[in-house]
């Protein structure tokens, strides 16, 4: 039964690097075709119906790009669509957050400190935001504000703000960070999904049937595809922060996500304006240096600003793990080789916080975080780094023993 385990961090793994290869697939063409489209120029030569064209170089060869701001005059011959990229990358995604938050709901996703639900309970309310989320926005983009783009985008930040701190009070702070991000990819996949593939799918077809395509259904899909192009680095923020617990395992976390969505506009409208050919606003990268700064204050702020909570009682399952008669070995060994590093003040010299904000101080602490335990520390050679406090073979057998015949015991 331990052998699940090792399987599913495996698949964790796989799960993990499908989804980078498919967000790198999806992220490049995206980053690509905009700065494409920015750098586009009118000439008086352009076939009738383009709206510019680009000349590039790349791979020892040149390329001829010209863009028909509706449609061409006929169908062409071949054409390529891109959209699986997008729908890989979510579903990849999809499939990881269930994986990691959902199969371990008591360990990544629930905090009973901030609100003590079951597992199911906890999923079932992560899928409702993750819908509700594409609802919300698609009504806005729908309604008489969605007319006014700008205005759209900053009643979106709004939302965006909104279900940040919505997030600190339903999960812990790690998949808080994720369902953030994630809540974001939704809609930017399902713009492709519902939206922009399915415009484009109408001009298609009017070409087909010899009708003149409407401008409605590309301007609708350039209005989604801006806001794809503005969201796109905060997702990645997002899905990198749950290495990171000075991002998403403090006080001011939700603060710290807004201004991260800042960021990804000052970013993206440097490289616009660039590719854009209208200048280059060095303002944006200084803008974004001091916000960067101001997270970094606000990840270390004094706890005294918002106050401790007190301790949970942990799950039964945590407490079988502690009450298992390989514990109290188990526990020396981590207590005497892990907890310098992962304690609320490290002793560790140049570490201020606990790597990923895992505390292995007491005995909740430790049987919370035993399968971790188990596959860093016994079943390889992951911790501690470099075995700098010199982990004995034999601590490792008594770790695996303790998580091994505790999994035993329950099967």
């Amino acid at each position: 039964m331990y052998d699940y385990a090792i399987v599913w961090e495996w698949l964790s793994f796989a799960v993990r690097w499908l989804h980078v290869i498919t967000a790198i697939a999806w992220i490049g063409s995206s980053f690509y075709f905009i700065a494409l489209d920015l750098g586009l120029v009118k000439r008086d030569h352009l076939p009738e119906g383009a709206y510019g064209e680009e000349w590039q170089v790349h791979g020892g060869g040149f390329y001829h790009i010209q863009k028909y701001l509706v449609a061409p005059a006929e169908m062409p011959e071949h054409l390529t669509w891109f959209k699986w990229e997008s729908y890989a990358t979510w579903l990849s995604g999809f499939a990881l957050l269930c994986i990691v938050y959902y199969g371990g709901a008591d360990l990544f996703l629930i905090d009973r400190q901030v609100l003590d639900v079951s597992a199911p309970a906890a999923i079932a309310l992560s899928l409702a935001s993750l819908a509700l989320g594409w609802v919300l926005y698609d009504l806005l983009c729908k309604s008489p504000i969605g007319k006014n783009t700008w205005g759209l985008m900053v009643l979106l930040y709004a939302v965006l703000v909104a279900m940040a701190w919505g997030y600190t009070q339903l999960f812990t702070g790690r998949a808080a960070f994720l369902h953030l991000g994630a809540f974001t990819a939704t809609i930017m996949s399902a713009n492709v999904f519902f939206i922009i593939i399915p415009n484009q799918k109408i001009v298609v077809a009017d070409l087909i049937a010899g009708r003149t395509p409407d401008p409605k259904y590309g301007a609708i899909a350039k209005q989604r595809s801006l806001h794809n192009n503005y969201l796109t680095l905060p997702v990645i923020f997002f899905m990198l922060s749950n290495h990171y617990p000075l991002a998403f395992a403090t006080e001011f976390n939700w603060i710290i996500a807004a201004l991260v969505f800042l960021m990804g506009v000052t970013i993206r409208h440097w490289f616009n304006t660039t590719h854009a050919r209208k200048g280059r606003p060095t303002w944006t990268w200084l803008a974004t240096a001091i916000l960067f700064v101001l997270i970094i204050w606000l990840s270390t702020a004094p706890k005294m600003l918002t106050g401790e909570t007190a301790e949970a009682t942990p799950p039964a399952i945590f407490q079988k793990f502690a009450a298992n008669g390989h514990f109290p070995a188990a526990k020396d060994v981590v207590l005497s080789r892990c907890s310098m590093c992962h304690a609320a003040e490290p002793v560790w010299e140049g570490l201020l916080f606990a790597p990923k904000d895992v505390r292995l101080e007491d005995d909740a602490a430790i049987a919370a975080h035993a399968r971790e335990i188990y596959l860093q520390a016994g079943r390889s050679h992951a911790m501690p780094p470099g075995n700098v406090t010199g982990m004995t073979a034999e601590e490792r057998r008594l770790i695996a023993a303790w998580f091994e015949s505790t999994v035993a015991e329950g099967s």
